[in-house]
């Protein structure tokens, strides 16, 4: 599970910000809401990001696509390729600093006990300065790795305790080219580190998704053809009170590039008999096609130990189907974890579907950095049914000035 984000220069946010997954000592909701991944320390599956528009909230979900690709997806053929990440543009001199960044995370051993790690990343413009990983086998950390960047070359010491030979470590030193990660280097060579191949395997799992925007395209990368999958995604439709009875691929598809799923109505006629009608995908509601996006998406991260990052949740949607859509990710869930922004302050009058410690705020200052704050730095929130009213007036900042 990832435990906490912290990032600076990034996009909108100059200055060093941290996001935690780590939950308080509230007892509320725990079943559904909280992982106990070592003693005394928690984590929740669930976060939600308000804020006014362009006050950073999407520049939060861009750290999650960023690891992603850099850490995760990224096929680098040549080393003056970019690296797909901005510092800060507002002023003369964030932009020709460095960028860092740090990820730590929690990988369910099969004794069922969680190993924690902690990555840590800096950039310079298209380099990589500085890179290392950190094992807590105790209480202590391990370095596992730790590279450095000295005049045009990368070194990369590692711990002794992983018994590498020459070979492999000068294999992985020559292929680790200055704008690229250890482990996408590790991944081009023919040899087997359990632990890199742990945290690579684990990660890769964890962060397979592409961050979900209101006009992404349908992920191909979901089997409507599975009928597990397709039983999951009807479900949801269905309860979102959806006449469709079937989805099927269009073998058309490629004369009609925006429709490439067939979606069944069943409704009932004046004879009471029930008929079937078959309508492209660019012919059904927003609405619909949000719900079968995102619950294909849902699937895929529960099937995979995964997490999801989605930008503007209630986009197309009925409030009521993102409680919905929630209550279902909450209650099907074990350790996968969900993170979105949203405007819709309806959910801060959900008591029994969200808790305190789930909610974060962005704002924008005059100077255009942005500010990620927890909703739990206010004292004196008896009761989380108060908040709504609370933010609409401006308590918590995070909304538009008009």
């Amino acid at each position: 599970m990832i435990a906490e984000i912290t990032f600076k220069n990034f996009f909108s946010f100059r200055d060093e910000t941290t996001l935690s997954f780590e939950a308080d000592n509230d007892t509320d909701m725990q079943q559904f809401h909280v992982v106990e991944v070592e003693q005394d320390v928690k984590l929740l599956k669930l976060g939600i990001i308000y804020g006014a528009n362009a006050s950073g909230k999407s520049n939060v979900l861009k750290i999650w696509e960023f690891f992603r690709l850099f850490f995760i997806s990224r096929e680098v053929v040549d080393k003056n390729d970019a690296i797909p990440y901005m510092p800060f543009r507002l002023d003369e001199n964030s932009k020709n600093q460095p960028s860092e960044f740090s990820i730590t995370f929690y990988i369910p051993g099969q004794n069922g006990k969680y190993l924690r790690y902690k990555y840590f990343l800096i950039l310079q413009g298209n380099t990589v300065v500085s890179e290392s990983l950190q094992a807590y086998f105790s209480n202590q950390p391990t370095v596992v790795f730790e590279r450095s960047y000295h005049h045009g070359i990368s070194t990369i010491k590692f711990s002794p305790k992983l018994k590498l030979s020459t070979a492999v470590k000068d294999e992985i030193t020559i292929k680790c080219l200055p704008n690229i990660s250890i482990f996408s280097a590790y991944r081009r060579i023919n040899a087997n580190i359990t632990i890199l191949e742990e945290v690579n395997n684990y990660l890769q799992k964890k962060l397979s998704l592409p961050v979900i925007t209101p006009t992404i395209v349908f992920p191909q990368h979901i089997d409507i053809n599975s009928q597990q999958q397709k039983e999951n995604i009807l479900q949801f439709i269905n309860e979102a009170d959806f006449n469709i009875s079937d989805i099927s691929k269009n073998e058309d598809a490629e004369t009609l590039p925006d429709s490439s799923y067939l979606y069944t109505h069943k409704i009932i006629n004046k004879q009471n008999n029930a008929v079937y009608y078959k309508f492209h995908e660019n012919m059904e509601s927003s609405g619909t096609v949000q719900a079968f996006r995102l619950s294909g998406y849902i699937y895929e991260v529960i099937k995979n130990n995964g997490f999801i990052a989605v930008d503007e949740i209630e986009s197309s949607l009925h409030p009521k189907l993102v409680e919905f859509l929630l209550i279902k990710f909450l209650k099907d869930s074990d350790s996968e974890q969900l993170l979105f922004t949203t405007h819709y302050d309806g959910l801060l009058a959900e008591e029994d579907l969200v808790r305190k410690d789930n909610i974060w705020f962005t704002e924008k200052g005059k100077e255009g950095v942005s500010e990620l704050y927890p909703l739990t730095d206010f004292k004196g929130l008896s009761r989380i049914s108060s908040l709504q009213k609370a933010y609409k007036l401006g308590k918590f900042g995070a909304i538009p000035n008009i």
